[in-house]
């Protein structure tokens, strides 16, 4: 069962603002990119962890700090004695491991992930121990994209390759299984321990005069939407929502992108720039946000 629900980082939806309303430098359009495609993959595999394994408690989205280091994990399962760690990978196309070293069929050289699961579960080791945990930690690498292989590389490597997941997933489907209080409160304590904001720093520098203003659609995340009676429409992809969801949408959007700024309704207003009426914004926002103030002071959190 899913304990643990996977949700978008503050990494990837600043990006993808910033994306949708400015002109990323190319090292920041790749890393966006990534980012992008590394989610969709984890929400891939997140559905065939729920479609096979009921009887295991699932993690995911997890960030941890031992030692004054912190690790992220992709996907963890507990069952019986055993903790199941994956790194999810969403690569596409021809890749050479030699050596240890990874990269594409025309040398491009990437991070081992290798590298990235024996040092989590190094770091996942060191967690379990502190909270007296002994359960013995596997770990593999999970490629999910149907476009990946991966020449030259070693059979006994923790690779799970796309054409093997189902059947790894239904070996561990059919392992005896016997959870109680205890395997409950070991998920429930690994979940207590995980750091809800991220430590990344290395946003692309940017101001609020700079973004262009409007409201992105919440499916296609073009800026390209324009309103019709009560529904926010997007003229790239003809997606549908109701207004008022859009504001808020719009309003939480602008509270990631500037924490230090108030929310107010003439900001917001100027923010999602095609709603004519600052009224309506100001409704929507004493309906759906807490109110502070009164008059021309009144601002929202």
């Amino acid at each position: 069962m899913i304990y643990k629900n996977r949700t978008e980082s503050d990494v990837l939806k600043t990006f993808r603002a910033l994306n949708n309303r400015s002109d990323l430098l190319e090292d920041d359009q790749k890393y966006y990119s990534n980012l992008e495609k590394g989610f969709r993959g984890e929400v891939q595999f997140d559905v065939l962890l729920e479609k096979f394994l009921c009887d295991y408690y699932i993690l995911i989205d997890l960030q941890f700090e031992i030692n004054r280091t912190t690790f992220q994990i992709d996907s963890l399962m507990i069952h019986q004695e055993s903790i199941y760690l994956f790194e999810i990978k969403n690569f596409e196309g021809d890749y050479c491991y030699d050596i240890d070293i990874f990269n594409t069929t025309s040398g491009k050289e990437y991070k081992n992930p290798l590298d990235q699961l024996k040092r989590s579960k190094s770091l996942l080791r060191q967690l379990l121990q502190n909270i007296g945990c002994k359960f013995t930690i596997e770990a593999y690498v999970i490629f999910v994209n149907p476009e990946f292989t991966l020449y030259q590389a070693p059979p006994a490597l923790p690779f799970i390759y796309p054409t093997q997941i189902n059947r790894f997933l239904k070996k561990l489907q059919i392992q005896p299984s016997n959870l109680k209080d205890y395997h409950q409160s070991l998920a429930d304590k690994i979940i207590s321990l995980h750091i809800s904001k991220s430590s990344y720093s290395l946003f692309p520098t940017y101001e609020y005069q700079q973004l262009k203003k409007g409201i992105t659609c919440n499916v296609c995340y073009s800026i390209s939407t324009s309103i019709l009676g009560k529904q926010a429409l997007c003229t790239n992809c003809g997606n549908k929502e109701k207004v008022d969801s859009a504001i808020i949408r719009s309003t939480q959007e602008f509270k990631l992108l500037f924490p230090d700024q108030k929310v107010t309704s003439s900001k917001i207003h100027e923010w999602c720039k095609i709603i004519e009426s600052q009224k309506k914004i100001n409704r929507t926002l004493n309906k759906h946000l807490t109110k502070i103030g009164d008059c021309k002071w009144t601002r929202y959190k």
